[in-house]
C-alpha cells in the first residue's frame, strides 16, 4: 500500500472535523527537560524559551507543502500556532493532491519547499539522492532520540545520515469484530495466534447451519490499487511467523521474494483467506474477497453474518459511515492482531508520515524541533476529532478524542511492540504497488498456487534493485 492518507475514503475526511480549542499560552514558561525541546506533554503552556537558541525569529516565514489537504489540513494549521505565537515565525502551509508528483518537479526545479510531510520511507530516500535534504539539527535528533522508538527513527535515516522525523502514524495490525455478538457466544478475544485460529474454527463449527455466516470476511478490491489489503494480510503474517529481521530482508530483497519462509507465512494465509469455511461471510465464496471493495470488506459484522475483519486503524471511517459506532461497549470494536507467543514482542504493521527539510535556515530548524516534540503531538491531538495518531511517546493518550485513535496510540506505544512499516510501501514500485497487487489479487479471483504467486513476484523485481 503506498499512502494510507492518499487511499483512505471520503467518510475519513467526514470525521475530521475541526474542534476550535484555546490556544496553549506562550511566554517563557519554565519547563522540567528544557533539553528536549518542549514541555510536559498535554500542558495548556507551552515553553518558549526553547526556541531562543534559534536567535531571532521574529518575522520569519517558514514554508510546508504536503498531500493532507481540507478539511484535514485545518488541525495541522491550528496546531502550529503556539509556535508561530512564541517565535513570531509565519508558517505558510500548502497542501496538494499531485504533492508526490510535484514535490519532485519541484526539488529537480528548484522551486522546494522549507519541509515537506513524506508519506513513504521510498520517497524520502528517492528525495535524499538529489542531494537537497538536508540533515535534521540535533535538537530534533534529540526530540526524536528521546519520545520515539529506534524503529520509526531509522525510517527517517538514509546511508547512516538522520534526515526526518517521524510525525502522524497508522497502525494496520487490528481485527475488527461486534462485542456484543462475541458476549453472546461466549467468545474471549484471542490472545496467541494459535487461540485466534482456534476461535476461528469453532465460530466455523457453531455457525454451520447458519447460511452464509463465517468466522471471517475481507474485501481486496480497491480500483487500480486492487489487491493492497492483502498484501498488508501478508506484511502482517511474515512479521509474526518469519520475525522483524526476515521481514526486513525480505522487504529489502535481501532473501528472494519467494523465500521458503514467505512461502510459509502465505500458506499461514491461506488457513484463513482461501478456506471456504472460514470466509467471506455475508459476501459470497472466496473468490468474492477479489471483487469486494475493501470499505465493504467488513460491513458484514454488522449484519451478524461474519465475527472477524482485519483492516487498519483508519477502517473506523467506514464503520461511521455505515452508521456504526465504534467503542469498546459500541456495535464494532478492534483487537490487536495477535503474535505467535502471549509473551515478548508484539509486532505491528502500520504507516505514518516524516518531515523533511529543504533548507537549513535557523526558523525552518526550529519549526522541526517543534514538529518533532511531544509539545506538538498533544496540541495536534487536542485539534483532532478522529483520525490522527503518533508514535510519539510523549502524546498524552487522554488528549485523542476518538477510542479507537486512543487504541491505536496504546498499541503504538506498547513497551513491547516492535514496529515495522508497510513492506510494499517501501519496495520498488514494479512490485509493490505493481507485481504483489496482482499477484496477490490472482492468488484470490483464480486460485493460483502460493509459491507460483511469490515465484512471479520475485521474478518482476527490477534487476537495478537488487
Amino acid at each position: 500500500m503506498r499512502s494510507t492518507s492518499l487511499r483512505r475514503p471520503k467518510a475519513a475526511i467526514g470525521m475530521a472535523a475541526i474542534a476550535l480549542v484555546g490556544l496553549s499560552a506562550c511566554g517563557g514558561s519554565s519547563s522540567d527537560d528544557d533539553a528536549d525541546g518542549g514541555s510536559a506533554g498535554g500542558g495548556d503552556a507551552i515553553d518558549c524559551s526553547v526556541y531562543e537558541e534559534f536567535g531571532d525569529l521574529d518575522g520569519k516565514k517558514v514554508t510546508i507543502y504536503t498531500s493532507i489537504i481540507t478539511p484535514e489540513d485545518t488541525p495541522h494549521i491550528e496546531s502550529y500556532k503556539p509556535f508561530e505565537d512564541c517565535t513570531g515565525v509565519e508558517v505558510t502551509y500548502e497542501g496538494s493532491k499531485e504533492f508526490e508528483a510535484q514535490l519532485q518537479v519541484r526539488v529537480k526545479g528548484g522551486n522546494a519547499p522549507d519541509l515537506a510531510i513524506i508519506p513513504q520511507p521510498g520517497l524520502l530516500q528517492t528525495l535524499v539522492e538529489t542531494g537537497k535534504v538536508k540533515e535534521a539539527p540535533a535538537q530534533t535528533a534529540a526530540n526524536v532520540d528521546k519520545f520515539f522508538g529506534e524503529d520509526w527513527k531509522a525510517y527517517g535515516t538514509v546511508d547512516g545520515k538522520f534526515y526526518a522525523a517521524p510525525l502522524g502514524a497508522n497502525v494496520k495490525s487490528f481485527v475488527w469484530y461486534s462485542p456484543s455478538m462475541f458476549e453472546e457466544k461466549g467468545y474471549e478475544v484471542p490472545q496467541t495466534w494459535s487461540e485466534m485460529m482456534d476461535l476461528s474454527k469453532k465460530i466455523a463449527e457453531d455457525t454451520k447451519g447458519e447460511e452464509g455466516v463465517k468466522p471471517w470476511c475481507a474485501g481486496i478490491a480497491s480500483g487500480d490499487a486492487t489487491g493492497w489489503p492483502a498484501t498488508d494480510w501478508m506484511e502482517d503474517i511474515i512479521l509474526r511467523t518469519a520475525g522483524p529481521d526476515v521481514y526486513d530482508q525480505w522487504v529489502n530483497h535481501e532473501i528472494p521474494f519467494n523465500d521458503p519462509q514467505v512461502v510459509e507465512a502465505l500458506g499461514e494465509m491461506g488457513k484463513i483467506l482461501k478456506d471456504p469455511a472460514m470466509v467471506n461471510g455475508g459476501l459470497g465464496d472466496v473468490r468474492t474477497i477479489a471483487t469486494t471493495e475493501f470499505q465493504a470488506g467488513g460491513l458484514p459484522i454488522l449484519d451478524g453474518m461474519c465475527y472477524m475483519h482485519r483492516q487498519a486503524s483508519f477502517y473506523a471511517a467506514n464503520w461511521v459511515e455505515a452508521g456504526a459506532e465504534v467503542g469498546e461497549d459500541a456495535d464494532v470494536w478492534a483487537f490487536y492482531l495477535p503474535a505467535l507467543e502471549a509473551e515478548g514482542d508484539k509486532p505491528v504493521l502500520g504507516g505514518g508520515e516524516f518531515i523533511a527539510a529543504f533548507d537549513d535556515r535557523p526558523e525552518v530548524q526550529a519549526f522541526q524541533t517543534y514538529l518533532s516534540s511531544d509539545v506538538w503531538a498533544n496540541e495536534k491531538a487536542k485539534n483532532t476529532e478522529g483520525g490522527w495518531v503518533s508514535a510519539n511517546t510523549g502524546l498524552d493518550v487522554a488528549n485523542l478524542k476518538s477510542p479507537l485513535d486512543k487504541l491505536a496510540a496504546e498499541t503504538l506505544q506498547d513497551e513491547k511492540a516492535v514496529f515495522r512499516f508497510d513492506g510494499s510501501d517501501q519496495m520498488p514500485g514494479a512490485v509493490g504497488s505493481g507485481t504483489f497487487w496482482k499477484e496477490m489479487t490472482n492468488w484470490i479471483a483464480t486460485d493460483k498456487d502460493d509459491k507460483a504467486v511469490l515465484d512471479a513476484i520475485e521474478k518482476s523485481w527490477p534487476a537495478s534493485s537488487k
